[in-house]
């Protein structure tokens, strides 16, 4: 990493002393060796220092900073547990970096109006814990859930193994606390299922901190089924994986989760957690139901039959908690598994209409054999959300740019068949110049000003979401591997 110049170690000193004066004690990072936590999130390809990071523990602090530096036009990055893997946490070398990890206390659990009041710090299965001996549970459930904050799922509107039936955060958030810019301190929505009047709640959940940074987040508490159990369905072809899905869902029938795995995943999952995975499928389902006994009885006979009739070679069905437990624990592991086949991987997300599943997947076959890249499928079947991990190594010259140029393959092909560049990992850098695959430049100017409503100096977290900057500096197109000044160079790695 290059040295800093003179007049950028001004600034930092500069800012630091002014950060100082809010955030005492050990609140401000600018040892040169203590950032370098910092410079990357879960898209590691690239890396970068921030300026200096800042951690707050309280609201009126982070409003203090955020009126600090919107006064002296200092850009501001949002961290939470830094576990995005679009990039949506990089820090820039000129941008302070605001990190949320102390604002991490459940505020309150209101089981009779079915909610709890978190800071953003919390993780996401820290709330299930507090609230499951009561009988309730917090349902989005992303795959890094132990560790991914509840700030960075709003920023992000993440969701999990379970949104299918029961949604994704912006279905499960009913309020925030969020600071603007400015410093204002907003409240949007509140404990009721409903509010009068703008939607503004809806905006900023996915909106991946360019808007504002929330510092207090009031979730809906669902209660426990009284029965859970599911189905481990394995099948000799993805296609009959995939039309096995599609005819589930237009059977009626809404699974409380619908998660698939190709082969590949299949065999890397079941070699790292061991809970029986058949090995010798090309593709298999984990379907699971929920409800009275007398319905999920009721239903795994019909997704049974509807898995016969496409093929499928297997039929597991959950006996009992612990089954269905382990039957989960190959698919949560999946990431981590695979990461065990290739000295790196690149995760992507897209989201197709689930009809068109089957064809997606063979298409993704060809791709990989022409990037001559090898790609494991791990996905959210039931809602079209797909997660292909690119497998390659770094250390070999050119197969980070053959990653790179698959994977936007892959999103496009999404958008070219009704989809859309993301499920729940957001926009972020890697899919920043992928926009105008989706959007006009009307849809991305309209998209902008409202940005630039909430922050019209365009200093939340910048370089993000927008390959064009139409606001206040009319910096024309923005590449990831040609920053420019007043965004600096990314390294890749």
């Amino acid at each position: 990493m290059p040295e800093p110049d003179a007049a950028v170690l001004a600034r930092r000193s500069e800012i630091a002393v002014a950060l100082r004066a809010i955030v005492a004690g050990e609140g401000v990072i600018d040892d040169v060796d203590a950032l370098r936590v910092y410079e990357s999130d879960g898209l590691t390809a690239y890396r970068q220092h921030p300026m200096l990071v800042v951690l707050p523990q309280t609201t009126a602090q982070v409003a203090a900073i955020l009126r600090y530096c919107d006064e002296n036009r200092v850009r501001v990055v949002p961290r939470g547990s830094g576990t995005s893997l679009s990039g949506g946490a990089l820090p820039l070398a000129d941008a302070v970096l605001l990190g949320l990890a102390k604002l991490n206390r459940i505020v309150e659990v209101d089981l009779a109006n079915r909610v709890a009041v978190v800071q953003p710090g919390v993780t996401n299965l820290a709330v299930t814990r507090a609230v499951e001996a009561d009988g309730f549970y917090y349902a989005p459930d992303p795959s890094s859930q132990i560790a991914c904050s509840i700030g960075g799922n709003v920023a992000e509107n993440s969701g999990g193994v379970h949104c299918l039936k029961y949604g994704l955060t912006t279905n499960n958030v009913l309020g925030v606390e969020l600071v603007l810019m400015s410093g204002e301190i907003l409240r949007l929505g509140g404990r009721q299922l409903d509010s009068s009047g703008l939607d503004l709640l809806g905006v900023i959940v996915g909106s991946e901190g360019l808007l504002g940074v929330v510092t207090e987040v009031i979730v809906r508490l669902l209660p426990k089924p009284e029965t859970a159990r599911a189905l481990l369905i394995g099948f000799s072809s993805v296609e009959g994986a995939g039309n096995c899905v599609a005819e589930v869902i237009a059977a009626g029938i809404i699974p409380a989760g619908m998660e698939m795995m190709d082969r590949l995943a299949v065999q890397a999952a079941e070699a790292f957690v061991k809970v029986g995975y058949p090995l010798d499928v090309a593709a298999l389902l984990i379907v699971e139901l929920d409800g009275s006994e007398a319905e999920c009885s009721e239903l795994i006979g019909e997704v049974e039959r509807i898995a016969h009739a496409n093929g499928a070679v297997s039929v597991r069905i959950s006996q009992d908690e612990e089954e269905r437990l382990a039957f989960w624990a190959g698919r949560k592991s999946a990431f981590p598994a695979v990461g065990r086949l290739a000295p790196d991987y690149y995760c992507m997300d897209g989201t197709i209409p689930r009809r068109r599943l089957p064809e997606v997947l063979t298409r993704m076959a060809e791709l990989s054999n022409q990037y001559g890249l090898e790609v494991a499928n791990v996905f959210h079947a039931g809602d079209g959300n797909l997660h292909p991990l690119i497998l390659y190594d770094a250390n070999q010259p050119g197969q980070l740019d053959r990653a790179e140029a698959f994977g936007a393959d892959i999103l496009r092909l999404c958008v070219k068949v009704g989809g859309v560049l993301t499920g729940e990992h957001g926009v972020g850098v890697e899919k920043r110049d992928l926009m105008p695959e989706m959007f006009s430049n009307v849809d991305l100017e309209h998209q902008e000003g409202l940005k630039h409503a909430f922050d019209p100096q365009m200093l939340l977290n910048p370089g993000k979401v927008f390959p064009n900057l139409h606001r206040c500096a009319e910096l024309g197109r923005m590449h990831i591997h040609a920053g420019q000044v007043p965004f600096p160079d990314i390294p890749r790695f």
